[in-house]
């Protein structure tokens, strides 16, 4: 199962969750008496932040489809099929972070280029620090944004 089907089925059982356990909630509320109604409201708020969260990683990875496309369509997606593997298919860490360096001084030389950060954010992820890459591809999203053509 790919990552795209895996979020689409977290996202359909938490939206099972979040209908069991609002009916759930209700009835505590209803009842006015004032530790259930606590109890109630706390059981609605924890599945409606899950939710949330759910919901921003859904549009995190639509967004960064949407800047891989148009990579793919302009013809500079940054391409790692070169770099040496593992045999579990991970790339080999001397070239990740040789990748990374690489990647990070196209950045210094363009740092207001989205796709310098689309790349390092790659690299990030290839390095296994995904957080970093996570926030630098939030970063290529934005500058993203203000690069679109006129439509």
């Amino acid at each position: 199962m790919g990552p795209r089907t895996s979020a689409f089925v977290l996202a359909a059982v938490l939206a099972v969750y979040l209908v069991l356990m609002g009916s759930r909630a209700a009835m505590m509320i209803v009842t006015g008496d004032p530790v259930l109604v606590l109890l109630g409201l706390a059981v609605l708020v924890l599945p409606l932040l899950g939710a949330l969260l759910v919901f921003d990683q859904i549009r995190f990875g639509a967004q960064t489809e949407r800047l891989a496309r148009r990579l793919d369509a302009e013809g500079v997606l940054p391409d790692v099929s070169h770099l040496p593997r593992r045999p579990s298919g991970r790339v080999r860490r001397e070239a990740a972070d040789a990748w990374f360096d690489e990647k990070q001084d196209e950045l210094e030389a363009a740092p207001q280029d989205w796709r310098a950060w689309f790349a390092l954010a790659q690299a990030y992820d290839l390095a296994g620090d995904r957080n970093r890459g996570r926030k630098t591809m939030r970063t290529a999203i934005e500058l993203e944004r203000t690069d679109r053509p006129e439509q």
